[in-house]
C-alpha cells in the first residue's frame, strides 16, 4: 500500500529554491572563503573568480525568478490602482472646483470679518481707557462721577467679550498658505551658504556625484581606479 500523504506534499515549489538549486555548492563554497582572511595567489584568485561568476548567475536566475513570480502581483496591483483612479481623480476635480467655486467669496468675507475684529479691539481698547480714566476722575464722595465710572467699566468689559468673540467669529474652509517668489538666485544662493552649510554641502555632494564624469567641476578631483566586482 501507498504511504499516507504529507500535509502539504502537494504543495509548488518554492521559486527562490528552484532558482538557486545549481548554486547550492557555490553558495557553500563561498561562505568558506568569506572568513575575513584575504587572497594570498593566483590560485586562489582563480578559485574565488569561478565563484564569482556562478554567483553572478545565481544573481541573474534570481532576478529572473522574481519577475516572474512577482510579475503577475505587480500587474494586478497595478490594475487595481488603475480601476481607482479614474473616481480619486473625478472627487479630487469636484473638490478642486468647488474650492475654486466659494474661493472669491470667501476671501472677500475674511477680510470683512478681519476688519470688522480690528474694530472691535479698537473699540475695546477705547472704553478701557475711558474706564480707566473715569475711575481715576471719579471722587468717592461723588455719586454721579461713581455711578459713571461703573457704567464705563461696564462697557469695557462689553467691548471687550465683543472684541473676543469678533476674534472667533472666522470663515471656515480657508486657509492660511504661505507662498514664495524667488526674486535674486544670486543672493538666495548666498544666504544658504552662509544659514544651512549641510544643505548647501548636501546639494554639492550630490551635484558632484551625478555630473563628475561629464563636466570638469572647480575644486573636484576625478581619477580612476581599480576594484574587483
Amino acid at each position: 500500500m501507498n504511504a499516507p500523504a504529507q500535509i502539504g506534499h502537494n504543495a509548488p515549489p518554492d521559486p527562490i529554491d528552484e532558482a538557486l538549486a545549481p548554486y547550492g555548492d557555490a553558495i557553500e563554497e563561498a561562505e568558506n572563503w568569506l572568513d575575513g582572511t584575504p587572497v594570498e595567489d593566483e590560485a586562489q584568485m582563480k578559485a574565488v573568480d569561478a565563484i564569482i561568476k556562478e554567483m553572478r548567475s545565481a544573481k541573474s536566475d534570481l532576478a529572473k525568478a522574481k519577475k516572474s513570480a512577482t510579475a503577475p502581483l505587480h500587474d494586478a496591483w497595478k490594475s487595481e490602482i488603475a480601476r481607482w483612479k479614474p473616481t480619486e481623480d473625478d472627487i479630487e476635480r469636484r473638490l478642486k472646483g468647488l474650492a475654486a467655486v466659494v474661493d472669491p467669496f470667501k476671501r472677500q468675507l475674511a477680510e470683512k470679518k478681519e476688519a470688522a475684529k480690528r474694530a472691535a479691539y479698537e473699540e475695546a481698547r477705547r472704553k478701557e481707557r475711558e474706564a480707566e480714566e473715569a475711575a481715576r476722575n471719579a471722587d468717592a464722595s461723588n455719586y454721579e462721577a461713581q455711578v459713571e465710572a461703573d457704567r464705563k467699566a461696564h462697557e469695557a468689559m462689553e467691548a471687550k467679550k465683543a472684541a473676543s468673540a469678533a476674534n472667533k467669529d472666522t470663515v471656515k474652509g480657508l486657509r492660511t498658505v504661505t507662498r514664495y517668489e524667488i526674486e535674486d538666485h544670486r543672493a538666495a544662493l548666498h544666504w544658504i551658504a552662509a544659514n544651512d552649510r549641510d544643505a548647501m554641502t548636501a546639494f554639492i555632494d550630490e551635484y558632484v556625484r551625478r555630473n563628475h564624469k561629464a563636466a570638469s567641476i572647480n575644486g573636484v578631483k576625478v581619477w580612476q581606479d581599480k576594484e574587483a566586482y
